[in-house]
């Protein structure tokens, strides 16, 4: 992986062929020139599909054979995800490619021709032009297991926006229906709890029913912990329910439905949860990682669907900018700003090192005692926040470690890396 401007630079020489694509859902346009910004040919629109692809990637061969080019390399703008197709055909082909900020491409399109005028195939050459001047980024596209991680997380965050969407609605039901249900049991979501909703029984109805049918039906998932007296405080609750009678037939139908989709959910989770640690056993030195304490398997697989195969980077700075955790400042003679993260990159990734800190400052002696260190030092004491944005590239930092080299990770070690920490160790 390219990190800096002037590798990305080096790459583009007099026999490179530069070739700039404004994506689009259903078309795209490209515009190809050298390292100059001399253009060749003429801009070119193709579909978003393999005919199309193949068109684009025979237009720019014939015409780098055509100009003498010896080498290509693909810029394009990452619009939604519609760019994933393109930019994975041109991976199969060996095409180097890159992508560009929207924002650069927004700020930069006057410069050709002073004109605020947008559209598709002015810019294409903006792309161009800015992949010449070596302002754009590789991507990283996961592949073989880290790609099926990746996935695997998107839809343990879809399963789980969905079960919130239905705990909501169950709650919603019961408030309307039945709301003194949470006053005999604290968690609708607990078996015995979920069991007896699933009889769909407005109050009146539970009262009707005798004492010894609702134990037996308990008794079929609480064996111990539930019996009579837990009965007859349900009864007394629904006796004096003010719970909507009207609607009632529908009523139960919808909640028969939602306990269909809480159940069928639950379901989902419990075999994404075995295809996770199965994943997680194919990539090298993940025990180690979930020996830290403090930190559980979804952090780790979250880290690794974010970040994908450590061998792509060769320094941590890299992931840290990755996470949008790298500082900005701003400086204008002697005024000084504050130093600020600049919240670039993956959000993901910045958001799950973040909760995952909370628990490691809690149980974690190693970031505990510096996130101490940091906030209490006599020079220069961190707030309570950037103490925690600190310890998160020293997170990064750690695993990054321990993927590269398999090393165990070890607290003392971990904070006789600081000299400073380490003669307070001493003189205590």
């Amino acid at each position: 992986m390219h990190s800096t401007q002037n590798e990305r630079i080096n790459q583009i020489t007099s026999l490179t062929l530069i070739v700039g694509v404004d994506i689009a859902k259903f078309k795209h346009v490209a515009r190809a020139q050298d390292y100059r910004g001399v253009e060749f040919g003429k801009p070119i629109v193709f579909e978003n599909n393999r005919e199309g692809f193949e068109y684009f990637v025979s237009w720019f061969k014939g015409l780098g054979a055509e100009q003498g080019f010896q080498d290509v390399i693909v810029g394009m703008e990452p619009t939604g995800h519609y760019w994933l197709n393109l930019a994975h055909f041109l991976r199969e082909q060996q095409v180097k490619y890159g992508v560009v900020n929207p924002l650069h491409v927004k700020k930069s399109k006057e410069l050709d021709d002073n004109s605020p005028t947008k559209n598709d195939i002015k810019d294409a050459r903006v792309i161009a032009q800015l992949v010449k001047d070596g302002r754009y980024a590789v991507p990283n596209l996961p592949q073989g297991v880290y790609a099926e991680l990746r996935e695997a997380m998107k839809i343990r965050d879809h399963l789980s926006t969905d079960l919130s969407v239905v705990q909501g609605r169950v709650h919603n039901w019961l408030d309307r229906y039945f709301p003194e249900f949470l006053t005999v049991f604290k968690d609708w979501e607990c078996k015995s709890a979920i069991h007896l909703l699933s009889l769909c029984l407005l109050p009146h109805e539970f009262v009707s029913l005798s004492d010894e049918t609702l134990l037996q039906h308990l008794r079929e998932v609480a064996k111990r912990g539930l019996g009579l007296g837990r009965v007859k405080s349900l009864k007394a609750a629904a006796s004096r329910s003010v719970g909507i009678k009207q609607g009632s037939q529908l009523a139960k139908m919808e909640l028969r439905l939602l306990l269909t989709q809480y159940n069928l959910l639950q379901k989902k989770f419990e075999e994404l949860e075995a295809q996770l640690d199965e994943l997680l056993m194919q990539i090298p030195f993940v025990p180690q990682l979930l020996a830290i304490k403090g930190i559980g398997r979804d952090t780790i697989a979250g880290f690794l669907a974010e970040v994908g195969d450590i061998e792509q980077y060769r320094h941590p700075k890299q992931i840290i900018k990755l996470a949008g955790l790298n500082l900005k400042e701003n400086t204008s003679g002697k005024h000084k700003g504050q130093a600020k993260i600049t919240k670039r990159g993956r959000k993901r990734l910045r958001a799950l090192l973040f909760r995952v800190m909370m628990p490691l400052v809690a149980k974690n002696a190693a970031f505990k005692a510096l996130h101490e260190y940091y906030t209490n030092r006599p020079d220069n004491p961190l707030k309570k926040m950037q103490s925690l944005i600190a310890l998160c590239n020293k997170l990064i930092r750690v695993l990054f470690g321990i993927l590269k080299k398999g090393h165990e990770f070890n607290e003392s070690k971990m904070m006789q890396d600081i000299p400073r920490f380490a003669e307070l160790l001493k003189a205590a």
